[in-house]
């Protein structure tokens, strides 16, 4: 029954102590953090914590949630925060591991062969691979603007960059992905795009 509540719903639930209806917000969104954390970290583990200290401090600071924003992006702007603030720490550099074991776990979930569904596993798996690839500032504006379907705007505002800014690096990041994409497959990149 809480699934079908919204998100503004379930955030009035929550702050009046109802703590299911914010596991239930949390089991909405945690799929898209986690591989938004991912993006960042290329680290499963590192991820995983990420993304649980997004879940942490986005119910800290639910109080301080201003309704006429989408929660998505509000929740979006702290994954960025705190993956920036976690990488800072650990030093990692960013475009070092390529981890293709990690897609390969999720992507295998499903135990039916369904020629299509192979299909479709292995195009993302090549676009997950070269958005991987991509320096995190490219990887999370094509993330949030293809999978997360966010406006320029709402990116510009999670991000802190003004949309015009936004649609200019939106378009280097999908030069960037075409030639990574063209690097990886060659000729197959015609019938991915």
């Amino acid at each position: 029954m809480q699934s079908k509540l919204s998100d503004i719903e379930l955030i009035e639930q929550t702050l009046a102590g109802n703590q299911s209806a914010y596991a239930d917000l949390v089991k909405r969104h945690q799929r898209f953090v986690f591989t938004l954390a991912m993006r960042f970290s290329k680290s499963r583990e590192d991820a995983e914590e990420i993304a649980q200290d997004c879940f942490i401090k986005a119910y800290r600071a639910l109080a301080a949630y201003n309704a006429q924003a989408k929660f998505s992006t509000w929740l979006y702007t702290i994954v960025y925060n705190t993956a920036m603030t976690f990488l800072r720490k650990k030093r990692i550099a960013t475009d070092s591991v390529d981890d293709e074991n990690i897609y390969i776990q999720v992507e295998n979930h499903e135990s039916a062969y369904d020629g299509d569904n192979v299909e479709n596993k292995s195009r993302s798996f090549y676009l997950n691979k070269a958005i991987d690839q991509l320096l995190p500032d490219d990887a999370i504006i094509i993330t949030l603007f293809y999978k997360s379907e966010q406006s320029l705007e709402e990116i510009a505002q999670t991000l802190g960059i003004e949309a015009n800014t936004v649609k200019v690096k939106l378009f280097r990041a999908r030069q960037r992905l075409k030639e990574k994409l063209e690097r990886n497959l060659k000729h197959e990149v015609k019938e991915l795009i």
